[in-house]
């Protein structure tokens, strides 16, 4: 909610930066971490700073993940055996699609 983390210890880990690579960082202040008492357990960095990385998409695929584990989830995903995955396997068998080759554009 409000884009950042929060320590065992309640301290605030703020966003940082979003890397090319679409990796959102979030930092503890190192000042405070480096008399923390649970330092040796959260991080072990030679500036006391803790870092929490997480993909941009992190949070859709914890949500969709919850829903494909619901009973309507589970009941979707045992059909996809017989409709998606089965029209591959008989392209593959019946069709000669069993090897793939890709030229020009």
């Amino acid at each position: 909610e409000k884009d950042n983390y929060t320590c065992p210890q309640g301290e605030i880990l703020i966003y940082k930066t979003t890397s090319r690579e679409g990796y959102r960082h979030y930092h503890s202040n190192a000042q405070i971490c480096v008399n923390c008492p649970e330092r040796e357990r959260c991080t072990r960095s030679a500036n006391a700073t803790k870092v929490i990385t997480r993909h941009v998409w992190e949070a859709d695929k914890e949500r969709i993940n919850a829903n494909r584990l619901t009973e309507k989830g589970k009941k979707i995903y045992a059909k996809r055996k017989e409709t998606v995955e089965r029209s591959f396997a008989d392209a593959k068998q019946l069709h000669g699609y069993r090897y793939a080759q890709f030229r020009g554009v």
